[in-house]
């Protein structure tokens, strides 16, 4: 705002003289009934920062209106800086003290601020400061003590100041009685909420509502419903705590049902009745009414509203339609932090792990600051990316904003980072993290463990286990997919069923798909078929797709085409779209020689309109991520790069290198098969990581599909030529080559 009121010119309607001292005192004090319209209080309305707050605090003071003996003025600045967005609740703190024995005003302006603030204890303080002080709290002091009771949980405290009600005789003042009812709601002692309740002879909407959302908040939703049911006047907002109460207890279906009576009741619902629906649609998946709200906002003027916006960028991405949350977006004029993190969730959550980053490098480039949510919403993009050097800079942006994000005491963040590391293939980055940890949570431990277990170093994975237990962590089930994972990882049959019988007898779980899953890979990988087959048949759950793809995937090893053609069979039943158990059943066939065979698997997924899932590997290169399909020609330097393909093969032939043809799956010359296994998408990664990075860099690579045996072996020898570690992440688990070895010990 323009400061010319604070000019000395005499021109000024409050221009004082340039001789004037502040502190001095007036002759005379203003009248008290013309101190809220006197010019300096006035301008507290158009006050928008602490700079032009502390101008008007200079003028209350050169002016003399802090002297008034009625502190009518430093009551006003007080809960200016207490109360207004635009406040200092330290600057408020300031001026209290300089208050001679300050009024219950001005208590009370003070404890709403604490109450309102993040730091709500300090509010009880001043509360039992100002019965010390022998002031007694009114029906304006007690809402904020209560709220701030709720705040912190504290319900022994809250009954304390309920004692105080009850003697100063105010528990029917309707904003204390509905204080009362919510703190303690809040604090689940429902059966105290009841009574002061019960008791009240003037129950209006507004406790009911409080005593509404206290039911809902416990998860007792057919009180809520009959108490909602009994009221004699319900308004917008009781219809809205109802609603709530069953998103809060993800009764999705059954909010959209109420919403629609309240529809039917001619109830009209206002911003927050949308936003709760728009969140039962995002969470229900319900399209059609999410469109229906869409067009009600539309209609109604309030496309603008920024949080009406963000609720429908959240619900077209969980609802699948990516297409109109962008469109929602790109559209709105006002973006804030909660807005790019809806758009990134929502590309998260339907696997768009690119277009993720896109949004997120925008944000950056909009100088937006990303905050917790956004970091941890961003990360499982990066991992899955494997863009490391984003990971990396997103890692130094929290260790720079330490102050903000407490790394060491933050177990989501942290927990993220582990798992963002060992995902792009630096699993000991993630160690160090983990290490860090002050605060460890049961997800710590588990990322740190799945992590291990997919670079294969089961025995640290093991060990780590072990230390665990050891510090009274009672495992999960997620914890045991990753020790289970580790055992496979590293062909420990034995360890495998100890542990998975340990998970069902001494920790009592029922297994899930996915510890199946870890066994029969484990035991089919063995050769141990028949053991396979048992643990199949006495299955708790039925067997998916991905049970038989384990065993078909074990068949392939060990070259068992019979039981591969029962395996591949249920898996047609249960995935009839399945090409990779088409692609894998025609790969056992080709080993075999079965070309026939081939043909006919071939035919079929022609006849049925299938298409085979491109192999496709990504390389980072200086912060981009560059992406190859096998084959791939579309690379602005794909010339160099079949240059360096061709340096490979001769290379590798010179070395003694034979290609495995076994897996092509077409009945060609030999000379053709060696020509298409090297141009798999992996081979093609790699050369272009060898002419884009200095000599000795590690190559991280990402592939879709679990590596050929062709291109596992070729890319030993590669490391050991070029003298490069290459560290390879395919759907399965890490391999790390260095030497003309790997890490996997050729089992995988």
């Amino acid at each position: 705002m323009a400061m010319a009121a604070f000019s000395s010119s005499s021109s000024s309607p409050l221009a004082v003289s340039s001789t004037a001292v502040p502190h001095s005192l007036p002759v005379s004090y203003p009248p008290s009934q013309f101190l809220p319209n006197h010019p300096p209080l006035a301008l507290l309305s158009t006050c928008k920062d602490l700079r032009t707050l502390k101008q008007i605090h200079s003028l209350v003071i050169r002016t003399g209106l802090h002297h008034n003996n009625t502190q009518f003025a430093l009551t006003k600045l007080i809960e200016f800086c207490a109360v207004s967005p635009f406040g200092d609740l330290p600057y408020a703190l300031s001026l209290f003290h300089t208050v001679e024995n300050p009024d219950q005003r001005v208590w009370n302006h003070v404890i709403r601020g604490f109450a309102l603030s993040e730091s709500p204890a300090l509010a009880v303080e001043f509360y039992i400061r100002m019965m010390v002080a022998g002031l007694e709290p009114n029906n304006h002091t007690f809402p904020f003590v209560l709220k701030s009771c709720a705040k912190l949980g504290n319900a022994h405290e809250g009954k304390q100041v309920h004692g105080h009600v009850l003697k100063l005789g105010v528990e029917n003042d309707p904003f204390v009685h509905t204080s009362l009812i919510n703190m303690y709601a809040q604090n689940r002692e429902l059966g105290y909420a009841r009574s002061v309740f019960d008791k009240s002879p003037k129950r209006d909407p507004i406790s009911y509502t409080a005593l509404i959302n206290g039911y809902g908040s416990s998860g007792l939703m057919d009180e809520a419903r009959k108490l909602f049911d009994e009221m004699p006047v319900r308004d917008v907002v009781s219809w809205n705590a109802v609603i709530a109460g069953y998103i809060q207890n993800r009764l999705y279906e059954e909010a959209l049902a109420f919403f629609e009576d309240m529809v039917r009741m001619r109830i009209t619902p206002n911003v927050s009745t949308m936003l709760s629906v728009l969140s039962a649609c995002a969470n229900s998946g319900s399209l059609e009414l999410g469109n229906w709200v869409h067009s009600w906002i539309e209609d109604h003027g309030l496309g603008s509203n920024l949080r009406l916006a963000n609720g429908l960028v959240d619900m077209y991405a969980k609802c699948a339609d990516l297409e109109r949350a962008k469109n929602v977006f790109d559209n709105m004029k006002t973006k804030s932090v909660v807005s790019w993190n809806a758009m990134i969730g929502g590309y998260n959550h339907m696997g768009c792990y690119k277009e993720a980053l896109e949004i997120f490098r925008r944000m950056l480039e909009s100088n937006v600051d990303p905050n917790e949510v956004t970091l941890v919403s961003i990360l499982p993009a990066v991992s899955n990316s494997g863009a490391l050097t984003l990971g990396k800079w997103i890692h130094a942006h929290i260790d720079k904003n330490m102050n903000k994000f407490q790394l060491t005491r933050n177990s989501a963040l942290s927990t993220s980072l582990i798992d963002m590391y060992a995902k792009c293939g630096d699993i000991m980055a993630a160690k160090r993290i983990f290490d860090s940890m002050e605060i460890k949570s049961l997800a710590s431990w588990n990322a740190m463990i799945s992590g291990l277990a997919m670079h294969g170093f089961v025995d640290m994975a093991l060990e780590l286990f072990s230390r665990m237990i050891n510090e009274d962590f009672v495992p999960d089930d997620i914890t045991f997919v990753g020790i289970l994972s580790a055992c496979n990882h590293g062909g420990f049959v034995e360890l495998g069923r100890k542990y998975f019988f340990s998970m069902v007898e001494d920790y009592n779980f029922t297994p899930k798909l996915q510890h199946y899953g870890c066994m029969i890979d484990l035991l089919g990988k063995a050769g141990l078929f028949d053991e396979a087959e048992i643990l199949i048949d006495d299955m708790v759950v039925n067997p998916d797709g991905a049970i038989w793809g384990s065993l078909l995937g074990a068949c392939r090893l060990h070259g068992r085409v019979d039981l591969a053609e029962m395996a591949a069979k249920r898996v047609f039943e249960l995935e009839p779209e399945n090409t990779g158990a088409y692609v894998l059943l025609s790969n056992i066939y080709a080993k075999a020689g079965k070309w026939d065979d081939v043909a006919r698997i071939r035919t079929r997924i022609n006849d049925r309109g299938l298409e085979k899932v491109p192999g496709c590997s990504s390389i980072e290169v200086d912060s981009v991520v560059h992406e190859f399909l096998v084959g791939d020609k579309t690379h602005s330097q794909s010339d160099e790069i079949y240059e360096m393909v061709d340096e490979i093969d001769d290379l590798l032939e010179k070395y003694g290198f034979v290609p495995d043809t076994s897996e092509v799956l077409y009945d060609m010359e030999e000379e053709w098969k060696q020509e298409a296994l090297s141009h798999h998408s992996e081979k093609l990664a790699i050369a272009f990581g060898l002419i884009s990075t200095k000599p000795g860099t590690t190559i991280r690579i990402v592939k879709n599909l679990r590596v050929c045996g062709n291109c596992h072996s070729a890319t030993k020898l590669i490391s050991k030529i070029f003298n490069r570690e290459i560290i390879a992440r395919d759907r399965n688990r890490f391999h790390h080559f260095k030497d003309g070895l790997c890490s996997c010990n050729d089992y995988w």
